[in-house]
């Protein structure tokens, strides 16, 4: 169910640039408009707001949550093909396939390259025809 915000927007455009499927439009300093046939319910809006200005998909208001807290996809390298599916669904690019550790090496897979860049939206997840990623918590 998509994602909805509602008149306490301010145009702060956080959601907007964060959005992996490009679902928000609008402009800086009014209110944002989530597209519903582009909105694929991964909730980084609701996570960014800062006004606490989104709806989840059943109408519950979502809260800001620091980015250090959002989960992060964890690839079981065992059952990685490196078919590169989750790469091509990564906008923030945070996710590449492994280099060869040596000449000859056939043994690569996906990787959480920039952890900073990624939006934790689960795109990754949910495409990767294997199962081999999975959002965790971060282990502190």
């Amino acid at each position: 169910m998509p994602y909805f915000i509602t008149e306490d927007c301010n145009g702060c455009t956080a959601c907007a640039r964060q959005c992996p499927v490009l679902a928000i439009d609008g402009v800086s300093k009014e209110r944002h408009v989530v597209n519903i046939r582009r909105c694929v319910s991964c909730g980084v809006c609701g996570r960014v707001c800062p006004q606490g200005a989104v709806l989840d998909g059943h109408g519950k208001l979502c809260k800001s949550v620091p980015r250090s807290a959002w989960k992060k996809p964890v690839v079981d390298e065992a059952l990685c093909s490196a078919c590169g599916i989750c790469v091509t669904w990564c906008r923030a690019e945070a996710l590449r396939i492994s280099y060869p550790k040596f000449r000859g090496d056939i043994h690569v897979f996906a990787e959480l390259h920039q952890p900073n860049k990624c939006v934790s939206c689960g795109l990754c997840e949910e495409n990767c025809p294997v199962g081999a990623i999975r959002l965790q918590e971060a282990v502190k």
